[in-house]
């Protein structure tokens, strides 16, 4: 008769779980932890992110310890990283892709949450932790930006960092302190790369949050209804678990295409001229993911109320960022899911059609029909949020919510799966 007895690793394992559940709780959150039944595929794009980051930082990690943080030597060391180092092309172009792919994906997933209401009570500290995960990889993509000591690297750190001034009184100290001096050099060099070092651990610690926060409550669903008893969920694994590894994998061909075939599409190639302080580039801008909020910057022309452009633009583009925070509260509409309200669904998308064309004025000279797409976007940007969410919560009529997750889903596999009825007579 064979041995019942378990294993020594199992018997060490259940020692260290019952001293420190571990295990149990990985569990209990993975495989027991009850999801919506009616998750699509937009509800991938959480993991993708937390894949994600855990690919920057092991990436950064590696990258780190070639890299030169010296207005001398930086550049050099990064053309060393890409020639000299074993697969340093690979990993450099791995971190430098996964930045694009990485602020895409959270895009998406805050676009989601605004389409479905994920940021309603009770989850309105679930999207605002979200908000501040994408306010530190703005600053940690933007450090990171600077590090490859090329020409838009060291133009768009002046630029970037000048905008502080206008801030009154304190403005010109917070410019001197970010530069370690009285211009973008050397010391400027070495707090970016200890701040990009160390921000994405502080990216982590929030994600931590966030994902405490979300399981307080649980996902919300394509319906934007609370779950109403167990048929309306299914168990995290297996269920969710193979569906986030096939996005996964859908993803990372898309990734791998570019790290392999077109590794320098998202990148200037200004940026790969060593940096010179006395030759400004024709045209200075971000990466793509920062655009909208540099058009928003670049948009404000005129002074208001005695406050000047320059002030101006800076705080429509910081104040960008803050509506995503109070979203919850502009919002007054009792129905969570764009699906049940007909207006709001085609404001949501020009809301996509205005962040898009913010993109467009931010990617181009400030010059013509530019400056004037770029305030009218601005405009309804503000207007969007400020106007539209609360109005419409008020003179919307939304269409009658299903019962439950379950009959939703239920009634709409019938009409799916039910027989066609034979028109032929007998």
């Amino acid at each position: 008769m064979a041995d019942a007895r378990p294993g020594i690793g199992t018997r060490i394992v259940r020692w260290i779980d019952y001293r420190l559940p571990f295990m149990a709780t990985m569990e209990h959150e993975l495989y027991e932890y009850p999801t919506p039944r009616n998750l699509s595929y937009w509800w991938n794009f959480g993991s993708l992110a937390g894949i994600m980051l855990v690919i920057m930082i092991v990436t950064g990690i590696f990258l780190a310890m070639q890299y030169t943080p010296s207005a001398l030597l930086a550049f050099d060391s990064v053309e060393r990283i890409m020639r000299d180092v074993n697969y340093g092309w690979l990993v450099r172009y791995a971190h430098a892709n996964g930045a694009s792919m990485f602020f895409a994906i959270v895009y998406i997933h805050i676009f989601r949450g605004l389409y479905y209401g994920s940021y309603k009570a009770p989850r309105e500290l679930l999207w605002m932790l979200g908000v501040i995960i994408l306010v530190l990889m703005i600053a940690t993509a933007f450090m990171g930006y600077v590090l490859p000591w090329g020409q838009m690297s060291y133009w768009a750190a002046t630029v970037i960092t000048s905008l502080f001034s206008a801030i009154p009184v304190v403005g010109q100290g917070i410019v001197t302190f970010l530069w370690g001096g009285f211009t973008v050099g050397d010391p400027t060099l070495h707090r970016f790369y200890a701040l990009h070092y160390l921000l994405p651990f502080v990216i982590l610690f929030v994600v931590l949050l966030h994902l405490i926060a979300l399981h307080r409550f649980g996902s919300n669903n394509p319906l934007g209804i609370d779950l109403k008893g167990p048929q309306d969920s299914l168990p995290f694994h297996p269920y969710y678990t193979v569906k986030d590894f096939f996005g996964l994998s859908v993803f990372l061909l898309i990734y791998a295409f570019f790290v392999f075939y077109d590794p320098n599409l998202f990148t200037n190639a200004d940026n790969y001229i060593p940096a010179n302080p006395m030759q400004t580039p024709n045209h200075i801008v971000p990466e793509w993911y920062l655009l909208p909020y540099y058009a928003i910057l670049r948009s404000i022309t005129f002074s208001l109320i005695g406050i000047p452009a320059k002030l101006l633009g800076v705080i429509s583009a910081f104040g960008s960022l803050f509506l995503l925070f109070i979203v919850p509260w502009l919002d007054t509409s009792p129905v969570r899911s764009s699906r049940f309200r007909p207006i709001y669904k085609w404001v949501f998308w020009l809301l996509v059609i205005d962040v898009l064309a913010l993109g467009w004025v931010g990617a181009n000279p400030p010059q013509g029909i530019v400056v004037t797409v770029g305030q009218i976007a601005t405009a309804y940007y503000y207007i969007h949020f400020l106007i539209l969410l609360p109005l419409l919560g008020k003179i919307e009529r939304p269409r009658p919510l299903p019962t439950s997750i379950a009959a939703a889903v239920l009634s709409s596999k019938t009409k799916v799966t039910a027989p066609a009825v034979s028109m032929d007579k007998p």
